[in-house]
């Protein structure tokens, strides 16, 4: 019985170590914001770590990080994000940005490895009574693909919404008019969460 209680032990440290993960709403537009900058009357205040559970740590391993942003417009004229307004790292270099249909696909789950529970489905819990006599249940016919179908569906639910919103908030070629601000969720491709700063073209300079 002891070695039975070890294996279930076992099998449920591995069940929630491994669960799908549910989507957790960023809502860029209701975040406290610790760090920013500002260039001629544009500002920008930014925050990484918004992603959850199996999200943060697809990020984590990924060479793209998510940043959501929040840009204020007081330069006087109108300003498109990607063109007038650009973004860069401290040194001053321009931080490249990922479309945020790569920024899904290189955080989002994968609901298929969860087909990996159908691997349970022949296990069967056998005991042995005081007299010697033994009984097999087989609940890995329930467990295996109940597991399978269950976190599939999360997965595959919590990735709709990831998807949407990144959607959503997606800025890129955005106009942002004079006088307002807008908020977004923007991809940078980098290994790391570094700090960055506003880059405001010169009205002539994007017209080129």
């Amino acid at each position: 019985m002891k070695t039975t209680r070890t294996l279930l032990f076992v099998l449920s440290i591995f069940i929630l170590g491994s669960c799908a993960s549910s989507y957790q709403t960023i809502n860029p537009n209701t975040l406290t914001y610790l760090s920013g900058s500002s260039e001629k009357s544009v500002s920008l205040d930014y925050k990484y770590n918004l992603l959850n559970g199996r999200y943060a740590k697809r990020e984590a391993k990924s060479t793209i990080k998510l940043v959501a942003v929040k840009i204020s417009n007081n330069s006087g004229r109108d300003l498109t994000f990607g063109k007038d307004i650009k973004l860069a790292y401290g040194n001053g270099s321009e931080a490249v940005l990922a479309d945020n249909a790569k920024v899904f696909d290189e955080t989002k789950q994968h609901p298929a490895i969860y087909l990996l529970y159908l691997l349970l489905t022949p296990a069967r819990l056998t005991t042995t009574s005081n007299n010697m006599q033994t009984s097999s249940i087989p609940f890995g016919y329930a467990l295996g693909p109940g597991l399978t179908i269950g976190n599939m569906a999360v997965a595959g639910s919590a990735n709709g919404k990831y998807r949407d919103e990144l959607m959503k908030y997606d800025i890129n070629g955005t106009v942002i008019k004079n006088g307002t601000t807008v908020y977004g969720l923007v991809g940078i491709n980098s290994a790391n969460f570094e700090g960055i700063k506003l880059k405001v073209m010169d009205a002539t300079v994007a017209k080129n």
